[in-house]
C-alpha cells in the first residue's frame, strides 16, 4: 500500500499527523477513540506500508480495550493476550513468550509487520 492510500484510509478515522521515525521512508500517526496508530512505510528506496503500530495508551493491561482491533477474526484488545496468541493462525503468531508483555493479561500495544517478501500471503502480529 502507497502512503496516499494509507493516509486515506487511517483518515477515515481521524485526524493525520506527519511523524518521522529514522529509518522509515514516511511516517504519521491518528488517534480513534482512545486508540492511538502509527503507520511507517520504507525503508528508503523501497515503497509500500511496513508496519502498523496500535497502543492503548491510557487503558490499563488488566481490563479489554474499548475500541476494536481485529485481525484475522481476532479482536486483539478485546480478549486475554493468551487467548490472541491461541486464537491466530500460525502464520500470524508472535514468538513465544509474547515480547514486551504489560504486567495484565491485555495487550495494551501491537505491531502488525507487513512481510518482507512482497509475495508472502499473509502479514505477521507482533504484539510489543
Amino acid at each position: 500500500m502507497s502512503e496516499h492510500d494509507a493516509q486515506w484510509l487511517v483518515s477515515t478515522l481521524g485526524d493525520v499527523r506527519e511523524g518521522w521515525v529514522c529509518g522509515a521512508a514516511w511516517a504519521f500517526g491518528a488517534a480513534y477513540g482512545d486508540l492511538v496508530l502509527d503507520v511507517l512505510g520504507g525503508p528508503p528506496g523501497r515503497t509500500g506500508l511496513a508496519e502498523i503500530f496500535f497502543e492503548r495508551p491510557g487503558d490499563p493491561a488488566d481490563m479489554p480495550g474499548h475500541v476494536p482491533v481485529v485481525w484475522a477474526d481476532v479482536d486483539l484488545f478485546g480478549h486475554p493476550a493468551a487467548e490472541v496468541e491461541a486464537a491466530l493462525p500460525r502464520t500470524t503468531r508472535a514468538h513465544d513468550p509474547l515480547p514486551g508483555r504489560t504486567a495484565g493479561p491485555y495487550l495494551t500495544r501491537v505491531r502488525l509487520s507487513a512481510p518482507r517478501d512482497r509475495r508472502a500471503s499473509a502479514g505477521r502480529t507482533d504484539p510489543l
